[in-house]
């Protein structure tokens, strides 16, 4: 599934304020501290849209560098026609140095609906007789509803390009984000925050 089908699930859909929260996170145990500090990191978006992945990949790199990072966008040390290959690019990331790798990559994208069942309210429903004179009177029923959202699932990974290993590995889950674009740099900004976390990063400058 790439990005673009982001804008197709977000199509009909009445946005409220996107939200992202991490479903799950991962680090790998018994590893031995790690930090990228003052090191080359790739900041490395998988997807078939290049003006989103550009984009994306200099806004992480960007907020890498604000932890003490030397983050580097992965279009500027690969070429575009052998991004895609493991064995070409992986001799691109060598050449260049580069100590870590923070890719991220598009999982899901779906709609899901909520149904609200039929509601009754006003001050009157608790007891019968409270209701009996006021049932009589102006009583509002409110009909059941059915809400649809949009949920956006994007996994983030953290490698080690020396020990080709993984450190650190998340999933989270925004709903109802206002495109591929906001998406991403929440995201951003949200997996950079946790790399300081982590003691992979400093604090930003």
């Amino acid at each position: 599934m790439r990005y673009t089908a982001i804008a197709v699930l977000l199509a009909g859909v009445t946005l409220a304020a996107a939200s992202t929260k991490f479903k799950s996170t991962w680090k790998a145990p018994g590893l031995e501290p790690v930090s990228f500090a003052g090191k080359k990191v790739v900041a490395l978006v998988i997807s078939d849209d290049d003006s989103l992945r550009v984009s994306s990949e200099e806004g992480l790199a960007s907020e890498l560098t604000d932890r003490g990072l030397n983050g580097v966008p992965s279009y500027r040390i690969i070429p575009k026609e052998e991004v895609k290959d493991p064995d070409k690019a992986r001799g691109w990331f060598e050449r260049a140095q580069a100590e870590g790798v923070v890719a991220m990559r598009l999982v899901d994208a779906r709609k899901v609906q909520t149904y609200t069942p039929a509601t009754w309210t006003g001050p009157y429903y608790g007891s019968l007789w409270g209701y009996y004179g006021y049932g009589w009177g102006s009583g509002m029923y409110i009909p059941p509803r059915v809400d649809e959202d949009a949920l956006v699932t994007i996994e983030t990974l953290i490698f080690s390009v020396p020990q080709n290993k993984l450190l650190w590995a998340a999933v989270s889950e925004t709903k109802n984000p206002k495109s591929a674009r906001q998406l991403l740099a929440d995201l951003v900004k949200t997996t950079a925050k946790e790399l300081q976390k982590q003691g992979l990063a400093s604090k930003p400058k």
